[in-house]
């Protein structure tokens, strides 16, 4: 029922009205509470995601908090509603927050010009069931160097939509990304899509986009073909030439020698990359970033054994000045040798590029390196090929993935309540972390200096650690530990013996455990999360250092500098 009362200043005087002008009246005094009936209807457009840049790192901010992504990506043909049902059941297992998977050019573009975005929508309401996040793969010119998911209009026009040239002048079978139909028409599809996600998800469920995947070509260093004779003997780029300060106006084999070809196959790759992220981040601004099928991460090898032209360690630079609309360029790891992948994540891990890892494999083994990428302030983390479709990716990943989950599942529910916190103590470089080593010659132990202090991780010890580390019978060990203040720490780890100690300590200077308080996180009903007490550690359970063992546990320590009868300084308590 709508009461108009009237203004008690306002002389009323009688008057004839039309129904017309009563409708009229009605219908300008219903507008804006109709309006607001719709606003309080429809969901709120959050503030949209971003990584946010410190002196000392990276977060990924979603709904305007920090957030750690315990990610896990689906195999490549899941990307549809019937398989789709054979992802949640593991997405779910995991504890996972946030699920990777593909939209394909072909999918949303079938014939020229006609969109078809129902894949885009079903995903999208079904992550919101299931309380997931999404980051989703854009599978176009390029999926592991191959159009494979282009559509067939593409696939059967070479003529107008080119593929690379050998040095032979044979064709190759990746696409050249000199042909401006290509990506005159891939950017228009990506763009399209990133409209339509624009429409449907004010809520932000999908919260950073990958541009293309595993660009490159493997086999052949570059594109041969006529233009890109031309655009080669020609001056290379102005910004690239000033970047590594070489002479205006080189050519490319005059500023860069033995490293022309690749060198040139990686801008004019990134270049395109960047036209496609830009148009789509000009409908939505969400983050996006490109991802490499990696290069030896030991010395140099032939660019015709890896995917030549995609953003390896070695080209990263390239792509920074050529392709500044990506957020960063991320490593897809399938290696199992530990020194290397600590090597990639040192590699991608810069100031000028956030640290993700959007694919490992999903074998029991790379669990751990979980806790290696924490310790290098990622902002994200997630194995390949997690679902039951029956795909496994063996030798790169597991031979299934049934005996595989628990190793994941166990660190992201560990985390899942607590992932801000470490979000934002990884981004302020407050995190220090480490895995076990599985090379017998490591002593089954790793050190970490945290400011005037030295944690060391003993990996199968008994609880009193009177033995040396001798390693657990698989290497699951792994630890975290947050600085929180200068004597205050956040420590949780699983089947590791943690001990903290003064790394240099000062003549007289001795060390005093205040409060080891066991704990966990829960929503602060502001969006946030806060400490909830559980129990304090003592006797035992602190004599000997503190022992994680299968149980995933969280503690809170506060310690104390002490010099004869007085306190250097001591960890506040809160």
């Amino acid at each position: 029922m709508l009461c108009v009362v009237p203004n008690s200043q306002t002389e009323i005087r009688p008057r004839r009205r039309t129904a017309k002008t009563l409708i009229a009246a009605l219908a300008s005094l219903m507008a804006p509470m109709a309006a607001q009936a719709q606003d309080a209807a429809s969901p709120a457009a959050a503030p949209l995601p971003r990584i946010e840049r410190t002196a000392k790192g990276a977060m990924l901010m979603v709904d305007g908090a920090p957030f750690l992504m315990l990610g896990a990506q689906a195999n490549n043909s899941s990307n549809y509603p019937e398989p789709l049902k054979k992802v949640w059941p593991t997405i779910d297992a995991m504890g996972a927050n946030t699920l990777e998977i593909p939209v394909a050019w072909e999918q949303i573009e079938p014939r020229e010009g006609q969109f078809d975005f129902s894949w885009v929508d079903h995903v999208v309401g079904e992550a919101r069931k299931h309380d997931k996040r999404l980051i989703l793969l854009w599978f176009a010119t390029w999926k592991n160097t191959a159009p494979a998911y282009a559509p067939e209009w593409v696939k059967l026009d070479p003529k107008r939509f080119p593929h690379m040239l050998t040095a032979k002048g044979d064709v190759h079978y990746a696409m050249s990304p000199l042909g401006s139909e290509t990506l005159k028409a891939d950017t228009r599809a990506f763009a399209a899509l990133m409209h339509h996600i624009a429409q449907i998800d004010p809520q932000n469920t999908v919260v950073m986009m990958q541009v293309e995947n595993e660009v490159g070509s493997y086999g052949n260093v570059r594109d041969f073909s006529p233009m890109a004779q031309k655009l080669f003997a020609g001056p290379a780029p102005q910004a690239l030439l000033k970047h590594y300060g070489k002479p205006a106006g080189s050519s490319w084999a005059q500023a860069f020698g033995s490293d022309a070809d690749e060198y040139f196959q990686a801008w004019y790759v990134a270049s395109y990359l960047n036209t496609v992220a830009k148009a789509g981040k000009a409908e939505k601004n969400l983050p996006m970033y490109a991802n490499a099928a990696l290069a030896s991460a030991f010395g140099r090898q032939s660019a015709t054994t890896y995917s030549s032209g995609g953003p390896v360690h070695h080209v990263i630079d390239i792509y920074k000045v050529a392709a500044p609309a990506l957020d960063l360029v991320a490593p897809d790891i399938y290696n199992r040798d530990e020194k290397a992948v600590h090597a990639y994540l040192d590699l991608y891990g810069r100031p000028d590029n956030p640290l993700m890892v959007p694919e490992i494999g999903n074998d029991a083994e790379y669990a751990r390196f979980f806790w290696d990428a924490l310790g290098k302030g990622t902002i994200g983390y997630s194995p390949f090929g997690m679902d039951q479709t029956g795909y496994y990716n063996f030798p790169l990943g597991a031979k299934g993935i049934d005996d595989t989950i628990n190793g994941f599942a166990r660190i992201y529910h560990l985390f899942a309540p607590m992932q801000a916190v470490w979000a934002k103590a990884a981004a302020q470089g407050q995190v220090h972390a480490a895995s076990e080593p599985a090379d017998p010659a490591a002593g089954h132990k790793r050190e970490l200096l945290i400011g005037r202090y030295k944690a060391t991780l003993g990996f199968g010890q008994d609880a009193f650690g009177f033995d040396p580390p001798r390693g657990n019978p698989q290497p699951t060990g792994g630890a975290a530990i947050a600085q929180l203040g200068p004597d205050e720490f956040l420590i949780t780890g699983f089947d590791t013996r943690v001990t903290l100690n003064l790394a240099t300590p000062a003549p007289g200077e001795t060390l005093t455990l205040l409060r080891a308080e066991e704990g966990h996180y829960a929503p602060d009903g502001k969006g946030g999360q806060t400490w909830v007490f559980d129990r304090v550690w003592n006797g035992d359970q602190i004599d000997y250092g503190f022992n994680f063992t299968s149980i995933g546990q969280v503690l809170k320590v506060r310690y104390a500098r002490m010099k004869g009868t007085g306190v250097i300084a001591a960890g506040a308590e809160h």
